[in-house]
């Protein structure tokens, strides 16, 4: 009996631990949300659940210490359904950030980014005016394209080595013209028309080289805010599908222990099922 409570009171650690890094997940996108990535919505649900796991371990350790069977009742239950949110929202964010991805260019080491790359649920919550005016004004204000600037030797980077840059997808989208758009380059954030606009991209009439403007209200910078989105979740994605695993095998091991309590409580011989009692207990682990 001992025994089975130290395991059940190890693996309420162990699933305590393993809440910190889904909350730390969700605390990372949350600072990408107010640097980077400006969508504000995505952090919660992670944010949500580490702290729910850690709750219910909590509950779940007491009772594994303290014998109490109403706790370890409300660690399996909370335990299930938060497993199942967890696998929901694994899916989900694999499902909205199926589609869409960076367009290679020659002799560009950046890609360029386009809208109607992407669709479904993310794409509208991104590219609707309320949200986008919300989410281009936090852009803006991060001043990511300000921060492109380079100077090699006191001198400010050619067009060449400008090219050659690794550049982020929001840089990208959201700090030049789109480069179908013929647009000379003159430093990272402004650009001449030169000979004329040469593709039939509307976001090539969008450009302005007012720094407060430049191609926040382009097609291509709501694609690169897309893009950052889908790689940060991905990121936090593979972290949860590591966690869910552990969690799971957790649960199930839990489980087992705790079925083994309550047979030894009620001087059960091993293997006997709860049908061959005369008082079966309707709820079985």
């Amino acid at each position: 009996m001992r025994t089975s409570n130290h395991l059940i009171g190890l693996l309420n650690f162990l699933t305590f631990l393993l809440s910190v890094p889904i909350l730390g997940g969700g605390i990372w996108l949350s600072s990408r949300a107010n640097n980077t990535d400006c969508l504000k919505f995505l952090q919660w649900p992670l944010i949500i659940i580490g702290v729910s796991i850690m709750v219910v371990s909590l509950a779940g350790f007491a009772g594994a210490c303290y014998r109490n069977t109403f706790l370890m009742y409300l660690y399996l239950w909370a335990m299930f359904f938060i497993i199942a949110a967890l696998i929901g929202f694994v899916i989900f964010a694999y499902v909205v950030t199926d589609k869409g991805s960076g367009r290679a260019l020659l002799n560009r080491v950046y890609p360029d980014y386009y809208l109607e790359d992407y669709s479904g649920w993310l794409e509208e919550r991104v590219a609707q005016g309320g949200n986008w005016a919300k989410v281009s004004s936090c852009i803006r204000d991060s001043r990511v394209c300000r921060r492109m600037g380079r100077l090699i030797n006191g001198v400010p980077e050619s067009a060449d080595m400008f090219y050659q840059r690794s550049l982020s997808s929001i840089q990208s989208g959201c700090c030049k013209p789109p480069t179908e758009c013929g647009y000379t380059y003159m430093n990272e954030t402004a650009w001449s028309a030169g000979g004329g606009i040469t593709g039939n991209n509307i976001d090539c009439s969008r450009w302005s080289n007012e720094q407060d403007q430049l191609c926040y209200a382009c097609n291509s910078c709501k694609a690169g805010v897309l893009a950052s989105v889908k790689r940060s979740w991905r990121k936090v994605s593979v972290i949860n599908i590591v966690v869910l695993i552990i969690l799971v095998i957790a649960y199930v091991v839990a489980c087992a222990a705790f079925r083994n309590n309550k047979r030894m409580d009620n001087d059960e011989p091993y293997g006997e099922t709860r049908m061959e009692k005369s008082q079966p207990s309707r709820i079985n682990f």
